[in-house]
């Protein structure tokens, strides 16, 4: 074999290496995308009563709180938001159809999208409890049971809630639709928020100027359409909920907020 030869295939070696370095590279390198919002921040803290209405009985069915904590924990070298969300029923209900559900979520703090996801469901016979590790740069999310692939900023069920508080409704017209992706149970869900308008909302707390939406659902056993659900929120900078009511496939559920704490903005939509 002759020195040009050699000296030939060593060359295309290197290059291949060095094509493989930097495909890795690539592979191990991302850009996330940087939101830049004042909704939210650390100590806040939403506090929701839950009424069960039938045909039969009227009933406060359960009491739901989401916080962000004060707790600055990094990712991948990245400052995240630690959220935690709880729910339980309460009263009558929790004698014969007992919930306690925790779920977590560490929020990368500038792309608002989730790291690591920790759920934790008990509702009656029904338990599931998993951990998510979100892998952005791999476009991958593996859990307790499985490993998937992901679409780009793809959101979970908690990281949902607040990056859609930072959406850009100033210049909105009814019938507009955001959509975003989200995972929950090893599958990516393609949903959507279509906006309603603007109403004004009388609720325990106060009188409150809104931006009403229809959130999309997934159907099934609970809800059988898939916009069951009409949400409020207030119209200001903070863009907190502040009432849902739905149709589910037995009876209504609502909403509502009752207290409130750590909000990063004045609450300017509270009319009264």
């Amino acid at each position: 074999m002759s020195y040009l030869t050699i000296d030939s295939m060593i060359s295309r070696r290197v290059s291949i290496f060095i094509s493989l370095l930097l495909c890795t590279s690539f592979l191990f390198s991302q850009d996330f995308r940087t939101i830049n919002q004042s909704a939210f921040k650390r100590g806040e803290s939403l506090q929701y009563k839950v009424y069960w209405d039938t045909w039969m009985v009227n009933v406060r069915a359960g009491i739901a709180t989401i916080t962000i904590t004060k707790e600055r924990k990094k990712f991948n070298d990245r400052s995240t938001f630690h959220i935690i969300g709880t729910g339980r029923s309460t009263g009558m209900l929790d004698l014969f159809h007992k919930v306690r559900d925790r779920f977590e979520s560490y929020i990368d703090e500038e792309a608002l999208i989730p790291w690591f996801f920790i759920r934790r469901t008990k509702e009656g016979s029904y338990v599931r409890n998993d951990d998510v590790v979100f892998k952005h740069q791999y476009r991958e999310a593996i859990s307790r049971y499985s490993t998937k692939s992901i679409p780009e900023n793809v959101q979970d069920i908690v990281s949902a809630f607040y990056y859609a508080r930072t959406f850009d409704f100033a210049n909105v017209s009814p019938g507009d639709v955001f959509p975003f992706d989200f995972y929950l149970d090893d599958s990516v869900y393609v949903s959507k928020v279509v906006f309603e308008g603007r109403d004004t909302v009388k609720i325990d707390i106060g009188t409150f100027a809104c931006l009403k939406f229809k959130p999309m659902v997934l159907v099934g056993d609970v809800f059988k359409e898939p916009y069951p659900m009409t949400l409020w929120v207030t119209d200001d900078r903070n863009m907190v909920p502040v009432l849902a009511q739905s149709a589910i496939i037995v009876g209504t559920v609502k909403v509502e907020l009752i207290a409130f704490e750590g909000l990063s903005n004045p609450l300017t939509s509270k009319i009264y």
